[in-house]
Formats: structure tokens, C-alpha cells, sequence
């Protein structure tokens, strides 16, 4: 345990306090964010042993309150009425609270009834990835947790799939090979990292194609949180939408409605339900 931080004696204005705490190394927290939960007078926390570890770890005590997906509709009335008096702070058990995780719908309603909103700054995974990736920076886009059931799975890609930024998805180990998979079917064999353990004694970034990626990690799947960046699709120019109908067109002379706008949507990067639409169309005329 390290020693005690320095504690203002000067009490918090009342409200809430979105607190960004480490995602591995406790070192991370930062002497602004240490400060704000030991002075605080409530904390919502999605698990309070992970909560109550860092709370020791700075050398103190403070009342929490659970505050996850599970039960985040019934405690956020109660949360916001005791804003008016006292001051809540807001942690995940790992980054920056919001970022995968309900806690938004907390900020909105206490802005809707009039309480101070505070950010404390500092780790994210997804950031933190991002850093490490050594993929184009400039535009990108987070993702969070892919669906767990393949038919749905393949719709979210499908609906990145053209967008030029680089792809942030958190995922797990168990599922990483197969995610993988279906990244490089949907969006092609495309540049990527896998990173894991970030700030923890054997953080890691491994880089390559989709399909390489997926390969490595088939029969070993890695443990720790994992994040994946994927990189932001080729210069080549976006399709003309006469390329597509054109297509579309070939397609529907050897295959049915539904197979015919699968295939062009795939090729052209294009939404698939709209090409449906327009294959309906086609065969009506």
C-alpha cells in the first residue's frame, strides 16, 4: 500500500463526480482523482470489492453504493436526490466511467435536474489501445462489445464496415479468435493490433492482418481484457451508385432477391437492407 495522499480539508461542492480510475496499474490514479473519492461523500460503484482495493490502496474509507446495468433505472432517482447535498462520486471498476458502460443515462438525468457535473480525467482502455496500435489516429471509431450471437454480429460489422476511421471493439478471450474471424470476413484482411494487460506486468501488442490474428490466437486464447484496433479501410475510391445498381443488375440474373443484394453489399462495402429495397425494385420493373 502507498502512503496516504494529501486530502484537501475543504469539504466537495455537492453533485456528481465522474472519476476515471486505473485500468491495471494503480500507480495511474492521479493525485486530482485520489482526492475527490477520499473526500467524497458517497461513491457508485458497479463492484465494491475492486472499489473498496483501490480505496485502501490511497489509505481510505468511504461509503459506496452499487450502480451497474443490473440495477442502474431503480438507484438513479435516489443518486440524484442525494446531489442536492451531498457530493457522489462515480467510478467503473476499471477507465473512465461512460465508455461501455450506462453510466451516461446518471450524467443526463442530474443535468436534467440541475446538479453540478464534475469530470475527473484519466485511463481508458480504448485510448490506451488506440496509443499503442501504431494505426492511423486521426479519425476513429469505439465500438465496445461485438454481439455474442453470429447473425447479429455480422449486421454491427456490416454497419462499420465503410466507415473510414480507424475500429476500436473491446472483446474477451474465449471469443477473441472467433471475433477476429468475423472482422476479417466483414471488413476484410485488414491491419490490426490485439492488445491485452495494458499497464499490468505483461501488457501486450500484437500486430497484423485479421486473419493472422485470428490464426494466432485459435487454439490459444489469451487472458486479461482485451482490446482490438482495426485499421480504417484502403484509399480506394467509394463506389458510384450506378457501379452498384449495375451490379446489383448481374447479380439478380443468377441469384435470388435476397442473395443478389448480399453479395453486392458485401463487394461494395453498401447497407444491405437498402440494396434489398432496391433488388425489389429491379424485379418489379
Amino acid at each position: 500500500m502507498t502512503s496516504p495522499v494529501a486530502i484537501s480539508e475543504n469539504p466537495l461542492e455537492p453533485g456528481l463526480y465522474i472519476v476515471a480510475t486505473p485500468i491495471g496499474n494503480l500507480a495511474d490514479l492521479s493525485p486530482r482523482a485520489a482526492d475527490i473519492l477520499a473526500r467524497a461523500d458517497l461513491i457508485a460503484v458497479e463492484d465494491s470489492r475492486v472499489t473498496a482495493g483501490l480505496l485502501r490502496h490511497i489509505g481510505t474509507k468511504r461509503p459506496m453504493i452499487p450502480y451497474h446495468d443490473h440495477n442502474a433505472e431503480g438507484m438513479r432517482p435516489g443518486l440524484i436526490a442525494r446531489m442536492t447535498t451531498e457530493a457522489v462520486a462515480l467510478v467503473s471498476d476499471a477507465g473512465t466511467p461512460l465508455i461501455s458502460d450506462p453510466g451516461y443515462k446518471l450524467v443526463r438525468d442530474a443535468r436534467a435536474a440541475g446538479r453540478n457535473v464534475v469530470t475527473i480525467p484519466g485511463p481508458c482502455a480504448a485510448i490506451a489501445a488506440l496509443t499503442l496500435a501504431g494505426l492511423p489516429t486521426d479519425r476513429f471509431l469505439f465500438c465496445g462489445f461485438l454481439p455474442s450471437k453470429a447473425k447479429a454480429r455480422v449486421d454491427a460489422i456490416g454497419e462499420v464496415a465503410a466507415i473510414r476511421a480507424t475500429l476500436i471493439f473491446y472483446e474477451s478471450g474465449p471469443r477473441l479468435s472467433a471475433c477476429l474471424s468475423a472482422l476479417a470476413e466483414g471488413l476484410g484482411d485488414r491491419e490490426a493490433a490485439v492488445t491485452r494487460e495494458i499497464t499490468k506486468r505483461y501488457e501486450e501488442a500484437v500486430t497484423g492482418t485479421l486473419t493472422h490474428l485470428a490464426m494466432r490466437y485459435a487454439d490459444a486464447p489469451p487472458k486479461g481484457e482485451i482490446v482490438i484496433v482495426v485499421a480504417p479501410p484502403g484509399d480506394e475510391p467509394l463506389p458510384e451508385a450506378a457501379d452498384a445498381d449495375a451490379a446489383l443488375a448481374e447479380a439478380l440474373t443468377r441469384l435470388p432477391v435476397a442473395k443478389a443484394a448480399g453479395e453486392v453489399a458485401k463487394a461494395f462495402g453498401l447497407d444491405r437492407k437498402e440494396l434489398y429495397a432496391r433488388a425489389l425494385r429491379m424485379k418489379g420493373g
